[in-house]
């Protein structure tokens, strides 16, 4: 910077200036720096200014899986949201591994990150408060509420769960399973929950199998289900990947879905209305969440006392084509 500033004559606050644009500066001064710039073939060290400022303009986002079709949604409203104000993203993935969780976070805290999102529920509860010992701020998925420097996005499973059990109800379904998530992790214990108490409303409980949140486990959660003596007559599976997994294991066996068997999934990926049947499943908005964390993190960064919020994300039952009137068995 100091070698353009002496080439053009000017002082290196107002190269930063033009580089940063953070002050006005005239046209044709601009236009000077700009071609020096160029000409000297001049790159800024964004290491360097991280390290002179006391945060960057990285804000982080930590998912936990990359390849679920999931998260593509919620990072691209994510990013677009944290672009249109000024900041660029740096993205973490866990893979569900504590260690790598670890590693996420200390990369934040080492890029100077002023701000979080942590849209994977399987966080270390003492988290929040480690990042806040270094002023970063932080928005959390059910995380047990909002404190100082973090904010809590609540999913409400309760009405887009409640709305699918009282659908297959109404379509005659009496004998449910529940394929749920590792229940360590706080939105697969919420998304049960809910299952969980929209059927106790009718005086049902589910046969609960717990299983890993993607295709495999959709797949060996099924076949618990045939060892059972009878086999439900509708499936609620905590994401859309285990529903996939669930429905290629009954469409093997021979039963049809929703003929024999009707299952709903959860998330609404871009793939479940492009599966044969079409999937029903407890729609949550990745877009929304997206920029729900983006405008969250905004918010805290801008409150001198680090007061943050809790939110809720809503969500929806979306009827498709693997749900239907409840098969009549036949006695004996």
């Amino acid at each position: 910077m100091k070698d353009v500033a002496e080439h053009c004559g000017v002082a290196e606050s107002t190269v930063s200036h033009v580089l940063n644009h953070t002050k006005f500066v005239t046209p044709a001064t601009r236009d000077r720096v700009e071609r020096a710039v160029r000409e000297m073939n001049f790159h800024r060290d964004s290491h360097a200014r991280r390290l002179a400022r006391r945060h960057s303009n990285f804000l982080g986002l930590i998912i936990s899986d990359i390849e679920n079709p999931f998260y593509p949604g919620v990072i691209k409203s994510f990013e677009t949201a944290a672009l249109e104000n000024g900041y660029e993203v740096l993205l973490c993935t866990t893979h569900y591994d504590p260690a790598r969780t670890e590693q996420a976070f200390r990369k934040m805290i080492e890029n100077k990150s002023p701000g979080v999102a942590v849209l994977t529920s399987n966080a270390d509860p003492a988290i929040p408060k480690y990042l806040a010992e270094y002023g970063v701020a932080s928005v959390f998925l059910e995380s047990g509420g909002a404190g100082h420097l973090k904010a809590d996005i609540r999913l409400d499973f309760p009405n887009g769960v409640g709305a699918a059990v009282n659908y297959l109800h109404r379509l005659g379904h009496r004998e449910f399973a529940l394929i749920a998530g590792p229940q360590n992790r706080s939105s697969h214990l919420s998304y049960r929950n809910a299952v969980e108490a929209a059927l106790r409303v009718f005086g049902l409980k589910p046969q609960l199998i717990e299983s890993t949140n993607d295709v495999e486990g959709g797949e060996r959660a099924v076949q618990v289900l045939f060892s059972a003596a009878s086999l439900p007559t509708a499936i609620l599976c905590s994401n859309d990947l285990t529903a996939m997994g669930a429905m290629r294991i009954l469409a093997k066996a021979g039963l049809r879905v929703p003929d024999d068997i009707s299952v709903v999934g959860a998330d609404d990926i871009p793939f479940a209305s492009l599966m044969q049947p079409q999937l029903t499943t407890v729609k949550m908005p990745r877009a929304r969440l997206g920029r729900l964390a983006l405008e969250m993190l905004l918010e805290i960064m801008g409150d001198e006392d680090g007061k943050a919020r809790g939110a809720v994300l809503e969500t929806e039952l979306v009827i498709r084509e693997s749900t239907g009137m409840a098969p009549v068995k036949k006695p004996g």
